[in-house]
């Protein structure tokens, strides 16, 4: 068992405070967006190895030194001698960029014709770093608001002309005309590929009468009141009218968002606990000043109404609460324990513990030796360590993969 040292990232659009708060730390003043808890190459987590004391080793030197012993033979034969996930604590005080995931064969056609066409890593129009897939989840630890798939044409046609823009009424038109992909398909496109001083002026009018609407009461209201908070965020940018397009959500705490291949997405506000697949491929849709590769973005959208995959944790015979999702990349779950109580963890696969709440004590059932979480902290059990999991009014989630 080894106590993890996390980086926290420091996104522009990250909370000042939830982090902090989470870790019982003082707050900078600087956005504090994510706490990455894992083996990315970009801030993988440290560790004490043997007593190491203050000689802290990265969780993925660790793990490539042994990969077997640290992940398991299941683990390494299904994914190669790496930590297949990222497990985070995601903050967001203001909304994220607007962006779609590819499936793994478009994953390895993209970077297949990346690598041959010469464009580097690093370049800030590469759209695919590796050949992976990246499907996520999102657990709410906090009221967690965010924008999820897109809703039925005929619904967000009503939702356009409610606003009542002249600019909008095209687009209505198409959903109303054209079958759902192609409607979808042909809106989004008119939206992103439209002259940038046409959109600013669409922006701004539909801004203006979705502050009037979500004063209103109304069905569509909170779509509304988000409609013109991603205008303040981001005045002008087609991101704003194409958002529009997508279901709002609004999940409790303990209910999580699974977010598969080819569903647009953005995350707007809250404190949650998100994992997914360790792949850095990302095309974006708008809300962000990077780079949008829109005949790329085109093939790799799913142009096709969907009901936010909205999903409560189920519970097993051990007291553990699973977050059923159709990936083996990662298994999320959480445990909450009360004084006295305690779980048998499984073995034979990597495992990450966060501590949400209350206070956690992890001991080995062969040696005794037990480590204490308090709330913020982690650890990371190799494979094959025998671990059972107590607490004192503990809320633990427990991440690991589903081989």
């Amino acid at each position: 068992m080894d106590r993890l040292v996390n980086t926290v990232r420091p996104y522009a659009w990250g909370s000042t405070t939830a982090i902090p708060e989470l870790l019982g730390t003082t707050p900078t003043g600087e956005p504090q967006a994510e706490l990455w808890m894992g083996a990315h190459p970009g801030a993988p987590s440290r560790v004490a190895r043997d007593g190491g004391g203050a000689d802290l080793r990265p969780l993925s030197d660790v793990i490539a030194a042994d990969p077997e012993g640290e992940l398991g033979a299941r683990a390494v034969q299904r994914f190669g001698p790496r930590l297949p996930f990222l497990f985070k604590v995601l903050a967001a005080a203001s909304p994220l960029s607007l962006q779609v995931h590819p499936d793994r064969e478009q994953a390895v056609a993209g970077h297949a014709a990346e690598e041959a066409g010469g464009v580097p890593l690093d370049a800030p129009h590469r759209n695919y770093k590796d050949t992976d897939h990246k499907p996520e989840l999102l657990c709410a630890l906090t009221h967690f608001e965010g924008l999820c798939g897109f809703r039925a044409p005929d619904e967000t046609a009503g939702v356009l002309a409610a606003l009542d823009v002249d600019s909008l009424k095209p687009y209505a038109d198409l959903l109303h005309a054209k079958p759902e992909a192609d409607a979808l398909r042909e809106v989004l496109t008119a939206v992103l590929g439209a002259d940038h001083e046409d959109m600013a002026r669409t922006v701004s009018e539909t801004a203006a009468a979705a502050e009037r609407l979500a004063a209103q009461e109304g069905p569509y209201r909170d779509v509304y009141a988000a409609c013109a908070s991603l205008a303040r965020h981001y005045p002008g940018d087609h991101g704003v009218i194409a958002a529009l397009l997508l279901n709002h959500v609004r999940l409790q705490p303990g209910e999580a968002l699974y977010l598969g291949a080819g569903v647009p997405h953005a995350y707007l506000d809250g404190l949650g606990v998100e994992i997914m697949a360790n792949s850095d491929n990302v095309l974006r849709c708008g809300l962000t000043p990077k780079h949008i590769d829109i005949p790329e973005l085109l093939r790799v959208v799913r142009f096709e109404s969907t009901a936010p995959a909205v999903l409560r944790p189920e519970a097993d015979a051990g007291g553990e609460e699973v977050y059923g999702t159709p990936v083996e990349e990662f298994r999320l779950s959480r445990f909450d324990l009360a004084p006295g109580a305690e779980a048998a963890l499984p073995t034979g696969t990597p495992q990450i513990l966060l501590c949400t709440s209350g206070t956690a004590v992890l001991r080995r059932t062969d040696t005794g030796e037990e480590l204490r979480l308090g709330r913020g902290e982690s650890a990371f059990v190799r494979a094959a360590e025998p671990v059972a999991l107590a607490g004192d009014d503990a809320r633990v989630f427990r991440a690991t993969v589903a081989v």
